[in-house]
């Protein structure tokens, strides 16, 4: 009888010697086994990892968020059609999640965001890993799997990359969770911090525009507020809207002039084009005067010069 209450204990677990969780770092310790050596040390070991593995049922309603914001406004639509997919096939793919460490009770979203939010809008519980992870750990594991997602824009990415240095990560964390080198982070960088990023949040994730565009408008912005440029039906139409707003808009050319003989017929017609005059003259209405004014170009010119020397 004894040993079957000892096999009974290892598969349930015991913490009644273990001091109450209290805070994060307490309820790993509580979670560990009492016995980490020898065989009985090795079944617990093996019944942890094996949990580890395991997918569990949360309620939606005990899941928090955190880690970084990775992507941008503007997806209802795809949220919409996740919901749908999940409603009549069912969640396919589990999401990560951590214990909570503020709540020992509650589990924070590492990644999944979305099928989360589908899930708790048709009040089904979301299939979930559960890993115990500190907060480096936490933006890593989301970052790579954002790294992995081809559905992320550039701008989603470089965005994510702005809240880990803004969050005191250093420059190889950044570049191990997202699997890029130093000198693309820090392109995508150099973007983030010359536009607002309000400014990044209304135009959205734009995954048809790319490194070289974002880089051109980072260019052209030089501290314009073009918050009310950014207007569209998708991301990409405000994001042409805001690089619209950044070009001068030219002066529309004059209309055609008339030259016109003392006898009221029409000689010529001139017209002033993008960096040119066109001149267009009638043959029939003064014989000849095309080919002396073609002719005399060189000295018109100098007489003008003169003119303008007095």
């Amino acid at each position: 009888m004894a040993r079957k209450n000892l096999l009974k204990g290892l598969i349930e677990g015991t913490t009644e010697a273990l001091p109450p969780a209290s805070d994060a770092g307490s309820r790993v310790d509580s979670a560990r086994p009492r016995y980490t050596t020898g065989a009985i040390g090795a079944v617990n070991q093996s019944i942890a990892a094996l949990k580890s593995r395991s997918v569990a049922d949360i309620d939606t309603r005990m899941i928090d968020t955190a880690g970084m914001r990775d992507r941008l406004g503007g997806a209802d639509d795809d949220l919409h059609m996740l919901t749908q997919s999940i409603r009549d096939y069912g969640q396919q793919v589990p999401v990560l999640l951590r214990p909570n460490p503020n709540d020992p009770e509650r589990y924070q979203v590492v990644y999944g965001r979305r099928r989360v939010a589908a899930l708790k809008s048709l009040g089904l519980p979301v299939k979930a890993l559960v890993r115990v992870l500190d907060d480096r750990a936490l933006v890593i594991a989301q970052g790579q799997e954002n790294a992995a997602r081809k559905d992320l824009s550039f701008i989603e990415k470089a965005n994510f990359a702005r809240q880990m240095r803004d969050a005191g990560y250093d420059r190889k964390v950044i570049c191990d969770a997202l699997h890029m080198d130093k000198t693309l982070i820090s392109r995508m960088l150099s973007v983030t911090d010359r536009i607002p990023v309000d400014l990044i949040e209304a135009i959205g994730a734009a995954p048809l525009i790319g490194r070289d565009r974002w880089l051109a408008l980072a260019d052209k912005i030089r501290d314009r507020d073009l918050l009310s440029a950014a207007q569209g039906a998708s991301s990409e139409a405000r994001f042409d809207a805001v690089m619209a707003a950044l070009v001068t808009p030219r002066p529309p050319a004059p209309p055609p002039r008339s030259h016109k003989l003392d006898s009221g017929t029409e000689l010529a017609k001139s017209a002033r084009k993008a960096g040119k005059t066109v001149l267009t003259l009638h043959s029939k209405a003064a014989p000849g005067f095309d080919d002396w004014l073609v002719e005399n170009l060189s000295q018109l010119h100098r007489d003008w010069l003169d003119q303008c020397d007095d």
